[in-house]
């Protein structure tokens, strides 16, 4: 590991002035993506900003019915939080599905989001990987794609986002808080937050240099306690997904009202699926209808010639879980 400076910062002002000063500065959090990528020295920062004690550790109710969770917020103290399981259980699922116990009570909401993909080339440092080092290439296009990008990718990178908690949030709707230099504060929304990979792979989010996540704001959904998240990967403990789901659904007399879908392992952002949801708002609920409205969305996909078979899965998987929540409602 190559040696790098360390510094505590005492409020979130002093930690986004840090990173303002010290040019190539990281912020570090619970660190179980970032100490791994420095250890690959895939990231060399020069200088680490600790976020740990910024009082960003609170879950909170947020206007009318939404809930406030702090940036600094453990994946497993989320995840248990009683207003979550009751109110968004798609997000507790996510985050049980997302990795051991051991990394749920180090990792943070806020990293939890800006973690980078496990794209092979990417993770390793001999081989080109645009993300990495722009304009060297995307080897993954001929080479081992199979768990990578169907939708959204572009001729420069085909990597998927790995976060599952990111699948549900964009799924909710969710409201990103970002504190920038000067003290200037935004929210953006998700999806919103992640990028396509378009020219600028490298560019994983819209955040600026230095810019700080301080919390994320879920908004009022009252039929997102009829909400579910089902992962499928490739052995039964933990594994990053192939392909993944966050989906509520409002059903009454049969008909759906309303719902909220996002895919997870399909492309370079947590997906959500608005063809699909446009095509089930107003529908009868039943296989039919859910297997038409993920056709609607996949239709758009590009699978690579190793990864097609994602397309199948993720329309089994819109199928059996919608029917499953719909069973539930009725």
């Amino acid at each position: 590991m190559k040696p790098f400076a360390y510094e505590r910062a005492a409020d979130p002002a002093a930690a986004v002035a840090a990173v303002a000063r010290e040019p190539g500065a990281r912020f570090l959090a619970g660190g179980t993506n970032l100490v791994d990528l420095m250890k690959l020295e895939v990231e060399t920062p020069a200088h680490l900003i600790d976020v740990n004690h910024l009082g960003l550790d609170a879950i909170e109710p947020a206007g009318e019915g939404g809930l406030r969770i702090g940036a600094g917020v453990r994946n497993a103290d989320l995840a248990a939080h009683p207003a979550v399981r009751e109110g968004w259980p798609a997000l507790a699922q996510a985050l049980l599905a997302g990795a051991s116990g051991q990394l749920r009570n180090l990792a943070t909401v806020g990293g939890n989001l800006l973690q980078r993909t496990r794209c092979a080339y990417f993770q390793d440092v001999s081989k080109p990987c645009n993300k990495r080092r722009p304009g060297s290439g995307c080897p993954a296009r001929a080479g081992d794609h199979r768990n990578l990008a169907v939708l959204g990718h572009s001729e420069a990178c085909v990597a998927t986002h790995p976060s599952d908690m990111a699948v549900a949030l964009a799924a909710f709707g969710a409201i990103v808080h970002v504190l920038g230099p000067e003290g200037h504060e935004r929210r953006v929304p998700m999806p919103g937050l992640h990028r396509l990979p378009g020219a600028e792979p490298d560019r994983d989010t819209v955040l600026a240099p230095g810019e700080l996540i301080t919390a994320v704001e879920l908004p009022p959904l009252p039929f997102a306690a009829r909400s579910r998240y089902r992962k499928v990967r490739d052995r039964a403990s933990y594994a990053f997904a192939v392909t993944s789901i966050a989906a509520a659904v409002d059903i009454e007399g049969g008909t759906i009202r309303d719902c909220r879908i996002a895919f997870g392992g399909l492309a370079h952002v947590p997906w959500r699926a608005e063809a699909a949801e446009a095509s089930l708002r107003g529908a009868g609920a039943g296989e039919a209808a859910f297997a038409t409205a993920a056709d609607a969305e996949l239709a758009q996909a590009r699978p690579l010639p190793d990864n097609g078979f994602k397309l199948a899965l993720a329309r089994n998987l819109l199928v059996r879980t919608l029917t499953e929540l719909c069973e539930e409602g009725a």
